[in-house]
């Protein structure tokens, strides 16, 4: 692992060439007393005037370990990971996408309201939480369920919540998706919440809390490429870099931000080329190899935790689904660039491969898996449409921790129109 302990974490500079080379960006060496003593920058003094390129830095390279059909390029690389745990990732890849599909075609049924499933994406959730401790602190976007399911999370929790019922840990009030943990399991993921980037200040003041206390822990913050164009992604880089918090920022870059492609997004090299600018260690990844997502996640963890300093890690991948079920993606891609990623460059072809040469997987044992899996999400999926939906009373809890006089009013105010008027209402629904 000694390649990878360096990581391309430094920036790779091209050789002297048209425009401005790193001997013309540097500017010419000068005596100590000479050179620029402003406190808001490292630099020499340049008696010629240039402008920075935009392209001035050759592209920041993809970080692999497997290639395509699942060839590892270079042993070193090989995290060499037991058996069980790869089988674990692989299944926990296919389960995802089994609970995908169903509870995408039960939003299509009318089933439930909201959907957003994972397709292409489940090797940078699976890959990057795998090298976390356990009490590493998550904070999520809406679309890392595979995160929660690879740390152990019930599926009958998961759709507890898409269905808003009775066992649902938000007690029905937030959109489907937007997962949460019960106090006393999995504290350590943050409730998914609607507002684009808000996670990423709140991941770094965790960050900053967990520094202050030397808890030996790490925060991870997911977020999509379009979330990093908010300013909240500005405020949290910069505070994380200031502040030296042990974070690693995790951007999955899919190719979309709903309908925009990247290319209307920025005109930089992605998200990665923006972490030298604030002071962030900063790699691009594969993020459909598992093991170049599981490997960069795992040295940035540590070397977050040891030396108290942010890494931003750019997972490349492609969002092969809609972004939800609110949206048709037919209407701006077309479905030869889908097929593509689904066919050619799928993270859990890619993973499947590798086990079928290791022998650890085959035919036989794919279909009884797949079988099993579904039957299993099956399961959970009707235990969640029998549960009874929460007491509307649970509309005014949770908000004070003493109930302030305007909301009592409100709640007798429902009970009163429920006892008047409750035949107008599904009540055989909810809990009592």
């Amino acid at each position: 692992m000694a390649a990878l302990r360096a990581l391309r974490w430094r920036r790779r500079l091209p050789g002297p060439g048209p425009g401005l080379g790193p001997r013309r960006l540097l500017g010419t060496a000068a005596p100590p007393e000479e050179r620029p003593q402003f406190p808001g920058a490292s630099a020499e003094f340049a008696e010629r005037l240039e402008f920075i390129q935009p392209r001035v830095l050759a592209g920041i390279p993809v970080y692999r370990v497997m290639d395509r059909q699942g060839h590892v390029i270079r042993e070193s690389e090989d995290p060499q990971l037991p058996k069980e745990q790869v089988l674990k990732l692989y299944r926990t890849m296919t389960l995802l996408n089994t609970m995908d599909r169903i509870l995408y075609e039960s939003q299509r049924q009318g089933r439930i309201s909201f959907y957003m499933t994972n397709y292409g994406e489940e090797g940078t959730h699976v890959g990057s939480t795998a090298a976390l401790d356990s009490a590493d602190l998550v904070f999520g976007q809406y679309r890392e369920a595979g995160v929660l399911l690879y740390r152990g999370y019930p599926l009958e929790l998961f759709m507890a919540q898409c269905y808003g019922n009775a066992r649902d840990p938000g007690k029905g009030r937030q959109m489907p998706v937007h997962y949460g943990c019960p106090e006393r399991h999995f504290r350590h993921f943050v409730t998914i919440s609607s507002p684009l980037a808000t996670q990423i200040p709140q991941a770094v003041g965790a960050a900053y809390a967990i520094k202050r206390a030397d808890a030996s822990r790490a925060v991870v913050c997911y977020f999509g490429e379009g979330a990093a164009s908010e300013g909240d992604a500005h405020a949290g880089f910069n505070f994380a870099a200031t502040l030296e918090c042990p974070i690693v920022f995790f951007c999955r870059n899919n190719g979309y931000a709903i309908s925009t492609p990247t290319s209307e997004q920025y005109r930089g090299d992605g998200i990665a080329a923006r972490g030298p600018g604030y002071g962030l260690l900063s790699i691009r990844v594969d993020g459909n190899d598992v093991f170049a997502v599981y490997n960069a996640t795992r040295e940035a963890r540590r070397r977050a935790v040891a030396e108290n300093q942010p890494f931003l890690i750019e997972a490349m991948t492609y969002r092969i689904g809609h972004h939800s079920t609110s949206d048709d993606s037919s209407a701006y891609r077309s479905v030869d660039e889908v097929n593509y990623w689904d066919k050619q460059d799928h993270p859990i072809s890619r993973l499947r491969h590798y086990l079928t040469r290791r022998a650890w997987w085959d035919e036989d044992m794919e279909r009884e898996w797949r079988k099993s899996s579904r039957k299993m999400v099956l399961e959970a999926f009707e235990q969640a449409e029998r549960e009874p939906k929460p007491p509307p009373r649970l509309l005014f809890s949770d908000v004070y921790r003493e109930m302030p006089p305007r909301l009592r009013r409100q709640r007798q105010e429902l009970e009163r129109h429920l006892e008047a008027y409750g035949e107008h209402y599904p009540l055989q629904h909810f809990q009592k």
